[in-house]
């Protein structure tokens, strides 16, 4: 296994580090690092995903990591590149979000143990326990001591809201980065955490606060970043026609993380393979470099979206979701795949392609209310034109029931054209 900083280096995974000697710590199978998720939804995404696969590069080295869940900054929200401020969430709905960020971690977690056979050490923190029993004053006395209100008002997030006399910027977001500095002092003095890995747009906040440890205990702690990255068009990774990819499967679905990846730009599957997988940089130079013989197969658009579906949702899913794409784009016979299918696997493809319940709707209401048209003389015209297939047979009968068509009584393909599919199910 390559040293560390090689391997991140590799990768495309390493913008910054704070000190080269926190690789000799790190390579040596004995650091425990964290990284830190404010719970202002109840799911991950994409974006999110790059941190998770620096860490599981540390964790592959046997180091542990720590995923801080931040309830009680996620109470005053991060100003971040924000022009106003937001509406703070309630209590309660930081809680839900904070157990579904674990749940999603310890799952993804798993995931790749059940397929690398691979330890993983990880363990959560909730930064409220920080705060439970701690006065204002105590607050100032351990962290504002030592920071100047110099310096925070240089960092780059809250500069541009202070200039800028459209804008402004409350106290309350103001005091954002001294709970996020405070995070980082009580994970070291409490559990002997020196690393902490964000992206590269909050490095001015992390080296201030390994200052402030190393200002109130003498000791130097350190931090890296991961680069921000655009695709080969400048669009923001983890970002589509539908914004942000989600790892909640209820939000974004296995098959459009596949169907995101399959449309990535050849100028950028290199690279995305290696941040986002686990097969080795040499073989991927030498994969990529036969790909580009033949694009237009998209060999390696399918098996990076395969391998990221996989780690994020699991194997059963990854296999799902190659299905799914196959029925639609391949040449496999459909009817006979959806008699092999489950109900589980009814409901998953049924999701992919914008399908739902049948409820004894006649031709013209089932095409409209599955988005094949936008009224019912519009499912007229697409009838009338032979644009509609139902069992992959053309409909031309305005009055066709197709009530007993369903597969093993359970699920129908409509298609309109050639592509555009829904599954119906009973």
């Amino acid at each position: 296994m390559k040293n560390l900083k090689q391997e991140l280096e590799d990768r495309g995974l390493l913008y910054q580090n704070s000190n080269d000697d926190l690789f000799k710590k790190f390579d040596a199978w004995e650091g425990t690092f964290y990284c830190g998720f404010d719970p202002t939804a109840d799911s991950l995404h994409l974006w999110n995903f790059i941190g998770f696969m620096v860490a599981v590069h540390l964790m592959r080295r046997g180091n542990k990591y720590i995923a801080l869940t931040g309830w009680a900054t996620g109470m005053i929200w991060d100003p971040g590149w924000k022009d106003a401020e937001r509406t703070f969430l309630s209590t309660d709905d930081l809680d839900k979000n904070e157990k579904a960020i674990s749940t999603q971690i310890s799952s993804i977690a798993n995931n790749l143990k059940d397929f690398t056979w691979e330890n993983f050490s990880f363990d959560f923190v909730n930064n409220k326990d920080f705060y439970t029993d701690m006065w204002y004053l105590d607050f100032l006395r351990e962290v504002w001591k030592y920071i100047t209100i110099n310096n925070m008002i240089w960092k780059d997030t809250v500069k541009k809201r202070v200039e800028d006399p459209k804008q402004s910027i409350s106290y309350t977001e103001f005091s954002y980065m001294l709970l996020q500095g405070y995070d980082f002092v009580r994970l070291f003095k409490d559990r002997d955490i020196t690393l902490q890995i964000w992206g590269q747009d909050q490095w001015g906040n992390l080296v201030t606060w390994t200052e402030l440890i190393r200002k109130k205990y003498e000791w130097e702690a350190n931090v890296l970043t991961w680069p921000l990255i655009t695709d080969a068009t400048g669009r923001k990774f983890g970002k589509s026609e539908w914004n942000a990819i989600w790892l909640d499967k209820s939000k974004t679905s296995p098959y459009d993380i596949y169907q995101y990846f399959m449309n990535t730009n050849d100028d950028d599957i290199s690279r995305y393979l290696k941040m986002l997988t686990l097969i080795e940089t040499e073989e991927i130079d030498i994969l990529v470099a036969k790909h580009m013989e033949t694009p237009e197969n998209r060999e390696w658009q399918k098996e990076l979206a395969y391998r990221v579906v996989e780690i994020i949702h699991g194997t059963k899913e990854a296999d799902l979701a190659l299905r799914i794409t196959d029925f639609m784009f391949g040449w496999e016979d459909r009817l006979e795949v959806l008699k092999s299918l489950n109900n589980d696997e009814i409901a998953t493809f049924m999701n992919a392609m914008w399908g739902f319940k049948y409820d004894n709707e006649n031709l013209f209401e089932t095409i409209v209310k599955s988005w094949l048209a936008k009224s019912n003389g519009d499912a007229r015209q697409a009838v009338q034109s032979g644009a509609i297939n139902i069992q992959e047979e053309k409909i031309t009968d305005f009055k066709y029931d197709f009530s007993n068509d369903f597969t093993n009584d359970k699920v129908l393909l409509i298609r309109k054209w050639k592509k555009n599919f829904r599954i119906i199910s009973k």
